[in-house]
C-alpha cells in the first residue's frame, strides 16, 4: 500500500479511529504514523480518544504499548473552554460533538503543521476549519 505523504515536522494527532487502527495494526495507519516520526513529527491523541477507542475486546499490553509511543494530551479547564468554544462556532452541541470537539482543541493547540487522522472529516471540518490537515482513515 502507497503511503501518504505528510508534511515535515509538527504534529501527527490521532482520533479515536486512528487509535483504533493503530490498535489493530492497521497497514495504512501504521505506515502513516511511522513517516510521521520519521520526519521528526510528534504523535499525540486527546486523552478523551482513550475512552472512545478502548472497548472490551482491546488488549490491554498492546494499549499500553501503543500509547507509551504517543503523547497524550490531558484535557482540563483550558482545553474544555477551547472545545466548547469551537463548538459554539461550528453551531454545534457537546452532547453528540463533545469528544470531536476535545480532539480538535487538542489538535489546534499543537506545533504546526498538525495532520489529523480522523474518520469523521465532515465533522472535523467544520470544528477545525482549515487549520488542521485531515486525513481520512
Amino acid at each position: 500500500m502507497a503511503r501518504r505523504k505528510l508534511s515535515h515536522e509538527g504534529t501527527l494527532v490521532l482520533d479515536s479511529e486512528g487509535l483504533s487502527k493503530l490498535l489493530g495494526d492497521d497497514e495504512q495507519v501504521v505506515a502513516m504514523v511511522a513517516e510521521a516520526r520519521r520526519r521528526g513529527m510528534e504523535a499525540v491523541i486527546c486523552a478523551l480518544t482513550i475512552i472512545e477507542a478502548v472497548h472490551t475486546g482491546t488488549n490491554k499490553a498492546r494499549l499500553a504499548w501503543v500509547l507509551s509511543g504517543l503523547r497524550v494530551i490531558a484535557v482540563g479547564d483550558e482545553e474544555a473552554k477551547a472545545a466548547s468554544a469551537l463548538l459554539m462556532a461550528a453551531g454545534l452541541h457537546g452532547h453528540k460533538y463533545a469528544i470531536d470537539a476535545a480532539v480538535a482543541a487538542t489538535a489546534m493547540a499543537q506545533q504546526r503543521p498538525v495532520v489529523m487522522l480522523t474518520s469523521d472529516v465532515d465533522d472535523m471540518t467544520k470544528l477545525c476549519g482549515g487549520r488542521v490537515r485531515l486525513v481520512a482513515v
